[in-house]
């Protein structure tokens, strides 16, 4: 658990988006926006949602975890006209753990390069952070684009480290990426 002094802000904004803790109301827009859709969780940890229930649940698992202090999930929303298009989570793990996701119709607009450097920023505003990091899939070029493109440095192959469902059975071989205070 993260330390009392080190809890992040419920919402960041930029230039073009807003980042906000969930609210139970967001259920419907998640599952609609990019829940259900194969492609946007293609290498990520769970299946596509089958319905608003499963998106329920999974709304209620974000509130608690900020409430444990476990976890931060924002919802991303372009801030000209309030459309939810992505999600970013952030946990305590050897630095700041990134997880990330963005909503088919608004790949390659730099959305997610500009919510990574708002969670980037914040962290390293904390004197005690001095790493952020994440990983991705072997196969997952577009994420290994966008950590290189911000300042994240490939330290390794970590075997099989990830279970992506929608890709394999068993445990996938995912990239590591770092990003350190002052490199």
């Amino acid at each position: 658990m993260l330390e009392a002094r080190t809890i992040p802000p419920e919402s960041l904004a930029t230039e073009r988006l807003l980042l906000r803790k969930p609210r139970a109301q967001d259920a419907a827009p998640i599952f609609i926006t990019y829940a259900q859709d194969p492609e946007v969780v293609r290498y990520l940890t769970f299946l596509p949602h089958r319905d608003l229930h499963d998106t329920v649940e999974v709304v209620e698992r974000f509130l608690e975890s900020w409430r444990d202090g476990k976890s931060y999930c924002w919802l991303i929303f372009r801030r000209d006209d309030e459309q939810l298009i992505g999600a970013i989570s952030a946990r305590e793990d050897q630095g700041i753990n990134l997880g990330y996701l963005l909503a088919r119709p608004f790949w390659g607009q730099g959305f997610m390069s500009e919510a990574l450097g708002a969670i980037v920023g914040w962290a390293f505003s904390v004197p005690s952070l001095f790493r952020v990091w994440a990983v991705c899939d072997l196969e997952n070029d577009a994420s290994a684009r966008l950590l290189e493109r911000n300042g994240f440095h490939q330290e390794g192959i970590l075997r099989n480290w990830s279970l992506h469902p929608n890709v394999s059975d068993t445990p996938r071989d995912c990239y590591c990426y770092a990003k350190t205070r002052g490199a």
